[in-house]
């Protein structure tokens, strides 16, 4: 019987050490910034670890040039892209976390 508690307490223990690497690892990803373009470079994009537009930079050409739908379409382009990426940097850092173990519900924590 106190065989089984003993296993119980191992798990508990386990459990928080994870929850602590978990919230590290979160930490970490959450200053990333994560680049991406479009438009060969017109609009740059910086999204952090939460998803979240950091910045913008937008090449003066594109805004002379008076083609607002390009440029919205580049601007929203590059966004998504670099949200990609952070997405896909967050999920990278998780699964070295967890072993490369799929554990569900983790993945909907970072836009999976």
């Amino acid at each position: 019987m106190f065989g089984k508690l003993g296993d119980m307490a191992g798990m508990l223990k386990q459990a928080k050490e994870m929850q602590s690497r978990m919230k590290e690892m979160q930490e970490r990803v959450a200053a990333t910034k994560f680049d991406a373009e479009a438009g060969a470079g017109a609009v740059k994009a910086t999204v952090n670890g939460k998803l979240e537009l950091a910045a913008i930079k937008i090449d003066p050409e594109m805004v002379r040039s008076g083609d607002v739908e390009m440029l919205e379409d580049l601007i929203k382009a590059a966004v998504v892209a670099a949200q990609t990426k952070a997405a896909e940097g967050m999920k990278a850092e998780m699964q070295s976390l967890t072993g490369g173990m799929n554990i569900p519900g983790l993945d909907k924590m970072f836009g999976g």
